[in-house]
């Protein structure tokens, strides 16, 4: 008994490239569908945010969701409107978690800030794709406005930062462009409350 298999074209295939081939396609498939349960609804077995729903999920709920591994809050320390927040400052920001997922998506994609806070966003890319991160006024976000504040070259279960100060009322934004990702939806909004 031989332990290979034979292709389309007849010639032999080890049995153990054809299994790490279905394991490889079994990965991409779950990353697939685990960004399409996500996406941007704050609910789901990963959670999320989503600053109109008070959702949850079985890994992490955001800020405005529970969760039953961990709260997978999106920011060290209570957030704006909850007792016990602080707002960062230029001295001392306040530390604001993101992951970069390889579905295309950050988590959590909207982000409450207190008006005049200095932020210090951590992000990391938690797939295999390079992604990188820009912050700013809405409009130069989505325009890729040289100038605007971004960290780029992300790489595979690399964290880097951004430090911001939320100055106005907004509307403010952070996106990816890296080439097809903000237009695959890679974006996210920042909440401006006062």
């Amino acid at each position: 008994m031989t332990n290979e298999a034979r292709g389309a074209s007849g010639s032999a295939v080890p049995a153990r490239v054809g299994i790490v081939v279905a394991v490889v396609a079994l990965v991409i498939a779950t990353a697939g569908l685990t960004a399409t349960v996500v996406g941007r609804s704050g609910f789901g077995m990963m959670g999320g945010v989503n600053p109109g729903a008070r959702g949850g999920g079985m890994m992490g709920g955001g800020s405005w969701g529970g969760a039953m591994m961990g709260n997978g809050t999106q920011a060290v320390g209570p957030a704006p409107g909850s007792a016990g927040f602080v707002a960062g400052t230029v001295a001392s920001p306040r530390v604001v978690r993101i992951s970069a997922t390889a579905g295309l998506r950050f988590l959590p994609d909207a982000v409450a800030v207190q008006q005049g806070e200095t932020i210090t966003f951590e992000v990391t890319s938690v797939g295999p794709l390079v992604h990188e991160f820009m912050v700013g006024p809405a409009a130069d976000v989505a325009a890729d406005t040289p100038g605007t504040p971004e960290v780029a070259d992300i790489g595979m279960m690399e964290t880097r930062s951004l430090t911001y100060t939320v100055d106005g009322p907004g509307p403010y934004a952070f996106a990816c462009h890296v080439a097809g990702h903000y237009e695959a939806g890679m974006e996210g909004t920042i909440v401006v409350l006062r």
